[in-house]
């Protein structure tokens, strides 16, 4: 056991990080409006986000570059900033999203100003990045993963209709646009375009950090253990992040939308956690909220300053110190400051949870035909392009992702 949790990293990090507070208030909204109806969706997600993570990660592993410097080398390089720029601009509403939720989860517990929590987890979730060595914050964001585990607590104590909720696993339903809009936030939570670029990038991480490792177009003999690697680590990291936001759904189903109420505000979605936590659930809902917070920020800005880094040819990573990765680390500082103007917009913090998912959800798209045409690639991956069944799998995350886009569109 403990050598298979040794092998447990990018993938468990990333899977952790996809149930941030968008994860967990576009879920708990889900369940509550559409109770165990739209279940299904997370059947139907995780062979797809395995998919499309794997192709991440190979891309990180085999090239020793992260997406978008992969990118560069195949695609015009004024396409592959527009798709930076637009991961940007998605990342850091995605952060002032979660950081307005964690300081409204603060507020609930202590009664103090929401706005002056947001700043301060900004200034902690900076410091983190700036000032943490690589070892101990990768450390340290395995641990927090635990934090996930209180939502599955919720399933076991609360009134589970189980026939219904079997039923929306296995039984696809969706019915009016409203619908629609939900499944591209559900799916724009699930496979986020953030996620794709952290992967890759650890991926390269981990062979900058060891000195016996190499992208595998320069050391072929690595590929079968350093592929299987990745696949334990995705797959578990994707189940982890999938189950937990099935027991979130769950948990709001039984609660909030058995009792025909929906959730408005960080307090109505913790009462979703009162069968478990009774008096304790406001705390224990602010528990889970900061702790996906501090896991997720990180990778947010983490994600939107290695794409930008790589495409711009900058000194990167979180192997270097911010002196020596000046350009890197400044995309950080900016993308969690442009984060924090999104909490004086205005917008109530669940809403902007679930709208941050939703743009996920239609910016993933063209990110996602990108990775498919560089994974392809034999002329840049050599033997270690992707196989027919990865190539397939992840075209069919890509369509089902531009079709669910394309049809809130037209309904609107």
């Amino acid at each position: 056991m403990k050598n298979v949790l040794k092998r447990l990293g990018p993938g468990l990090i990333t899977g952790a990080a996809d149930d941030d507070p968008s994860g967990i208030a576009t879920y708990s909204q889900v369940g509550a409006r559409f109770g165990y109806d739209l279940l299904w969706t997370m059947v139907l997600s995780y062979p797809l986000m395995c998919a499309i993570q794997l192709v991440s990660a190979r891309i990180g592993r085999v090239t020793g570059k992260g997406l978008a410097g992969t990118m560069n080398d195949i695609l015009p390089r004024p396409v592959v900033g527009l798709l930076v720029l637009l991961l940007f601009v998605a990342n850091s509403i995605n952060i002032g999203a979660d950081l307005a939720a964690m300081g409204a989860a603060a507020n609930l517990v202590t009664g103090g100003s929401s706005h002056l929590f947001t700043i301060g987890f900004a200034v902690l979730c900076i410091g983190l990045q700036l000032g943490v060595p690589y070892h101990r914050y990768a450390t340290m964001l395995k641990w927090l993963t635990f934090v996930l585990l209180a939502y599955v607590a919720v399933v076991l104590v609360a009134h589970v209709d189980w026939a219904a909720a079997g039923k929306g696993l296995v039984v696809p339903k969706m019915e009016g646009k409203d619908a629609v809009v939900t499944l591209v936030a559900l799916l724009g939570t699930t496979i986020s375009p953030y996620l794709f670029f952290w992967q890759s990038s650890q991926e390269v991480e981990e062979i900058e950090d060891r000195p016996e490792a190499h992208p595998l177009t320069e050391a072929p003999e690595q590929a079968p253990e350093e592929f299987a690697r990745i696949r334990l680590d995705t797959l578990g990291g994707m189940a982890v992040s999938n189950i937990i936001a099935i027991a979130i759904m769950i948990s709001a189903a039984a609660t909030i939308h058995a009792s025909g109420q929906q959730i408005e505000t960080a307090a109505d979605a913790a009462r979703a956690l009162e069968p478990a936590a009774g008096k304790f659930a406001f705390l224990l809902f602010a528990v889970g909220i900061i702790g996906t917070g501090l896991l997720a920020v990180p990778v947010l800005a983490g994600s939107a300053a290695y794409g930008f880094s790589e495409w711009r040819g900058w000194t990167h990573g979180l192997q270097n110190t911010p002196w020596k990765a000046k350009g890197f680390y400044a995309v950080i500082v900016a993308a969690t400051v442009c984060g924090v103007a999104v909490d004086y917009s205005g917008l109530d913090p669940m809403k902007a949870l679930f709208w941050s998912a939703v743009l996920n959800g239609v910016i993933a798209v063209p990110i996602m035909v990108a990775m498919m045409v560089v994974v392809s690639r034999r002329d840049e991956l050599g033997e270690f392009a992707a196989p027919r069944s990865l190539r397939i799998l992840g075209w069919a995350a890509t369509a089902v992702m531009a079709a669910a886009a394309i049809a809130m569109f037209v309904l609107q």
